[in-house]
């Protein structure tokens, strides 16, 4: 009788504790775990019964899968798919736009853009973004056996993808000899550092640690610019869930769930911790 009283009440305390336990979740959200308690934070979807969360594909560590149909987990991925829990939905929905695209205000019908974007006035006049989720600096990916400095960086032929903050900072701030090599997205502009068009790519640190890791040592990270630059996630303007939604995130950072996020899908990933990579003065 004792062991039947203690496993009802064992049932009972799971139950009104079951929002801080973690949910292995269902179809819905792939292979990620959720936590916190379903529905603390209504959202009101754009497309009911969904979340429907735009990105920039391939994007490994943070969307593991190269199309929509085939994304399973990832660090911007789970982020999602805690949000949409935490948010009272049971389904997330990604659709792969383009960057540019996406930052110009042209798409409709998602409740937020995932996609390592950093939160800047001159984007803010076209989107909205969230809280910052990600802090990230300027990393240099490089051929290995490349040798680099602040002075060779000037005379390099740099690549950059087309309509991110790296574009800005490599001209304002690096300030090279010669003209910006610009690429329209990031496996093109990885794809001329292979071929020898240009000298080195400049983007976001965790963006090309995960290429070189990919590389098979044939590319390496050797260098960083400190930029203060944070990810925000980006809402249409105007968007009814930004209040809701940031709520979340800023849950997801103080109990843990997007560091733990980033220990699993990124830190892993890269094989290397980016305190590590040494800064360059421009």
């Amino acid at each position: 009788m004792r062991t039947r009283i203690r496993t009802s009440l064992l049932w009972v305390a799971l139950i009104i504790a079951g929002s801080a336990l973690p949910v292995t979740a269902e179809a819905g959200f792939g292979d990620c775990q959720v936590s916190g308690r379903r529905g603390a934070y209504p959202i009101k979807p754009a497309i009911p019964a969904q979340l429907t969360v735009e990105t920039g594909l391939p994007a490994p560590g943070w969307w593991n899968g190269e199309s929509p149909d085939s994304i399973r987990d990832g660090f911007e991925y789970c982020m999602a798919a805690n949000i949409a829990y935490r948010g009272g939905l049971d389904k997330i929905v990604v659709v792969n736009v383009s960057f540019a695209q996406l930052l110009g205000g042209q798409t409709r019908d998602f409740d937020l853009a995932l996609t390592q974007a950093s939160i800047t006035d001159e984007r803010k006049k076209a989107v909205d973004f969230s809280i910052p989720y990600f802090a990230s600096d300027i990393g240099v990916l490089v051929r290995s056996g490349t040798r680099v400095d602040s002075q060779a960086m000037k005379g390099f032929r740099i690549g950059v993808q087309q309509a991110t903050t790296a574009v800005d900072f490599a001209a304002e701030r690096i300030k090279p000899t010669q003209p910006l090599r610009v690429y329209p997205g990031l496996s093109a502009t990885y794809a001329a550092l292979a071929s020898g068009q240009v000298d080195a790519v400049v983007y976001d640190t965790a963006q090309v640690l995960n290429q070189a890791a990919l590389s098979n040592g044939s590319m390496t990270v050797v260098a960083q610019y400190s930029t203060g630059e944070s990810y925000g996630a980006i809402f249409a303007k105007g968007s009814p869930n930004e209040s809701a939604i940031n709520t979340i995130i800023q849950s997801l950072k103080d109990d843990g769930t997007l560091a733990g996020l980033s220990a699993r899908y990124l830190a892993t990933s890269w094989g290397i911790d980016p305190a590590r990579i040494p800064y360059l003065k421009p």
